[in-house]
């Protein structure tokens, strides 16, 4: 393997898993953008869909799937840490404990309704692409990227706002989040499309036998 094949490898999975890392921990916020209620986290967050195809293109499937794996792993063991430092005894000086634990400690909600709307809705989404890539064949790559994202964005915005918000925040104002950051989440796929076509087509890795669709 080349350093370039090594460095590319390792920009593509630590840049997807930093972008999961940072959403989870920015969704506590929820910020309002043109009359639309939203987790500060979608910004980001929303990114993740193409950069997933991207690594799909360029790495494989197999590499794809490990790669929302361990975005999951490390996702927990973020929330489990913040958990931890959150019971450690504050320092006398230090007067930000109530704000620490209001603003981390609300994190695990949103960081497992985060994982597990991420597991669904990717996992669903690294299906579609190869079946959409299988009828398109090589060439429309644009419509893998918006025919996978049609189903997968929508499906990630219902479970993460259900599990994250549900029960602390009015009907409406789960609506509001769900919608917001669909059209948001939309958005970001059209701006964020000519990325696919970034890297090349052809696989950086070997697929092995067993990752054939």
């Amino acid at each position: 393997m080349t350093r370039r094949q090594i460095w590319t490898i390792v920009v593509l999975i630590s840049g997807y898993i930093l972008c999961q890392l940072v959403a989870d921990v920015a969704a506590v916020k929820i910020m309002d953008v043109w009359g639309l209620t939203m987790p500060a986290g979608t910004l980001i967050y929303a990114v993740t869909f193409t950069w997933r195809d991207v690594i799909d293109k360029r790495l494989g499937k197999e590499w794809a799937r490990a790669a929302i794996v361990v975005a999951a792993v490390c996702n927990i063991l973020m929330v489990l840490y913040f958990l931890f430092a959150i019971q450690l005894k504050p320092a006398v000086f230090w007067a930000n404990q109530a704000a620490y634990k209001t603003v981390l400690g609300f994190t695990w909600r949103i960081a497992l309704a985060s994982i597990a709307a991420e597991v669904v809705s990717e996992l669903v989404d690294t299906e579609l692409y190869h079946v959409i890539k299988r009828r398109l064949g090589e060439n429309r790559q644009w419509g893998r990227v918006l025919g996978s994202n049609a189903i997968s964005c929508p499906l990630d915005s219902v479970v993460f706002a259900t599990l994250a918000f549900g029960g602390t925040i009015p009907l409406s104002g789960l609506w509001g989040i769900v919608k917001g950051q669909m059209l948001f989440k939309y958005a970001i796929t059209l701006l964020s499309l000519p990325g696919i076509y970034v890297v090349k087509e052809r696989p950086l890795l070997r697929q092995p036998a067993y990752a054939a669709d």
